[in-house]
């Protein structure tokens, strides 16, 4: 055989060798990540169900379920200064918390909305009228806050795997090289 041919053959074997090693890891990989969310998951399902249905009743009852990510910052706006005192109805919850996300998500609450939040806090808790305006904004505040520490840890995931992505590429492609050359390598041993 002509050595260029030697050459070609050896350098494809090792690329080949690579591309099955990297198949079979992938697939191993695969299966672990597999078997460790299922395990989350099926602990997850566990610790859900035995939390107890009533709970969940009686959290969707109010108005903001045990999911809702604005569930707190609804309750802090109708928190009463009376304690064991009625808390507010699942109606006027509901649409507090579709003001508090159309608010939160586009470039704030209008001040309509804040005078009719401010309104609703002074009939369900009891505070004075200003003290309900400076509540709803230390709400709106602290809402704005916490979108913000969301979308921060969203950008950090979004570069993470980014940077994942590209240094597993270029790992993979120092890896492909190394393979064919060392097969290459090989092949001259084996020939003399």
């Amino acid at each position: 055989m002509h050595a260029d041919e030697v050459f070609f053959r050896d350098t494809a074997n090792g690329f080949l060798a690579w591309a099955v090693a990297s198949v079979v890891g992938a697939a191993l990989l695969a299966s672990v990540a597999t078997s460790v969310i299922s395990a989350g998951a099926n602990m997850t399902a566990g610790a859900a169900a035995s939390i107890g249905q009533n709970t969940s009743q009686t959290a969707n009852r109010s108005g903001g379920g045990v999911g809702d990510p604005t569930g707190y910052f609804v309750d802090s706006l109708f928190r009463s200064e009376r304690p064991g005192a009625a808390t507010s109805a699942p109606d006027v919850r509901t649409e507090t918390t579709r003001i508090l996300l159309t608010g939160v998500g586009n470039d704030g609450i209008a001040p309509a909305d804040k005078a009719y939040l401010a309104q609703l806090v002074t009939a369900h808790t009891g505070l004075a009228p200003a003290d309900a305006v400076k509540r709803v904004d230390d709400v709106i505040a602290r809402a704005k806050t916490a979108e913000m520490a969301v979308r921060k840890a969203a950008d950090s995931a979004r570069k993470a795997g980014a940077y994942l992505s590209i240094f597993t590429g270029l790992s993979m492609l120092i890896g492909a090289f190394i393979a064919c050359a060392a097969a290459a390598l090989g092949g001259q041993h084996r020939d003399n």
